[in-house]
């Protein structure tokens, strides 16, 4: 029963997460169909400026006054460690984030409905009265939910469950993570479509792109241990105190500003990702964005900013796959550009999270692709992740 209420109460969390995050991009860009990325381009160029300014003005001010006065954000990781998060912080951390990357902040929104589903769990495990064991798993199991209930992606929240999170496969931990993710899933379908977050078209395997897939894995982990470190960085170098009331709104206005030329760097990451997975745009400019992205994001995150790397880690390894894979193209033609951008998008994705399994899982059901990559993709993931692993043990060493 407690599982089951926590599948409810994170597919709620996703379920307002997502109300709240379309209603400001709607009310702030004026548009009313359409995805994200086209209603920044209809919209004027002075209010993507205005919206960012406005984003950062609330960010610092709203961070500023939690991180004063409210009780300490106690993150996921450590609530399934057994700290209890503080309610009313929690819930204003949560409701920041969506609203900064509603007006165009570059960083993800993930971390909000993860949090809304720990916070859940969390209270419902202790009414419940469940062993300490139980509400680790149950906890897990929320912040996992929260993440499938936000992007239509029931398996690859699971996964992120166990394979993150708990680091445990056992069938203790396999069950409740799946009932929980379809079940929170299934809530927040009243409001979140059931399509596919991208739309990207069916591949088909090639030997061109098998071999790039195993040249390019290693390259890929490189470049996501870089941006991995870069945000953590960032993230221990953020203003303390009343200097984010000047940075963030500084940072912010900068990357509206930037935005005037390259709007496809706004917001979670989606913009950029369609923008690769349509492979319309010149390889050249795709290398701009992806500088600009990664940029915009690590700028975002060292102004005080609260928020994830998922969405913008697929984004920025799309981008990175379609400007690799279209100079590759020229010497061994015969693949769709963008088929490169789907394996890249995996490899990334799995040595920023250090995630094999979940970050294959969630680039297939964000993109609604079959098997007919799982080779390729597999083969650049392993080697992305082995780079990230080789690079993280030399550094715990100190060798590096």
């Amino acid at each position: 029963m407690v599982t089951a209420l926590v599948g409810v109460g994170a597919g709620l969390g996703g379920l307002a997460v997502s109300v709240l995050l379309r209603a400001i991009q709607h009310l702030a860009y004026g548009y009313s169909e359409g995805t994200y990325l086209d209603g920044l381009a209809r919209s004027a160029p002075q209010t993507r400026v205005i919206a960012l300014c406005v984003a950062g003005v609330i960010g610092a001010v709203g961070w500023w006054a939690v991180r004063r006065w409210g009780r300490p954000i106690v993150p996921v990781d450590r609530s399934v460690a057994g700290e209890r998060m503080p309610v009313l912080a929690t819930l204003v951390n949560s409701a920041l984030q969506i609203v900064i990357v509603g007006l165009g902040a570059s960083i993800g929104r993930e971390m909000a409905p993860r949090e809304l589903g720990a916070l859940a769990a969390g209270w419902l495990s202790e009414k419940a009265g469940v062993t300490a064991r139980e509400r680790r798993v149950l906890v897990a199991c929320g912040a996992g939910a929260g993440l499938a209930a936000v992007y239509n992606v029931p398996l690859g929240g699971a996964l992120f469950t166990v394979e993150i999170l708990l680091a445990e496969l056992t069938l203790a931990t396999v069950l409740p993570a799946l009932a929980t993710s379809a079940i929170a899933t299934l809530v927040a379908q009243i409001v979140v479509p059931t399509t596919p977050l991208y739309s990207v078209p069916q591949f088909t395997q090639t030997p061109s792109l098998l071999v790039w897939s195993l040249l390019a894995g290693p390259v890929i982990g490189f470049a996501a241990v870089g941006f991995v470190r870069l945000a953590a960085g960032a993230e221990k170098r953020r203003p303390q105190g009343w200097l984010i009331l000047v940075v963030m709104p500084l940072v912010f206005s900068a990357i509206g500003l930037l935005s005037l030329l390259l709007p496809e760097i706004l917001g979670n990451g989606r913009s950029l990702g369609q923008t690769a997975f349509d492979a319309v745009v010149p390889i050249g400019l795709v290398a701009v964005l992806l500088v600009a992205k990664v940029g915009a994001t690590i700028a975002t995150i060292g102004s005080g900013a609260a928020g994830g790397t998922l969405t913008p880690s697929l984004a920025i390894g799309a981008a990175f796959g379609i400007v690799t894979g279209g100079l590759w193209g020229t010497l061994w033609p015969g693949t769709p550009v963008a088929a490169f951008a789907l394996v890249g998008a995996a490899a990334f994705l799995a040595a920023a999270m250090r995630a094999p399994l979940t970050a294959l899982v969630l680039v297939l059901e964000f993109t609604g692709q079959g098997p007919a990559l799982l080779i390729p993709m597999t083969l650049a993931v392993a080697g992305g992740v082995v780079v990230e692993y080789l690079l993280g043990r030399r550094r715990f060493l100190g060798i590096d």
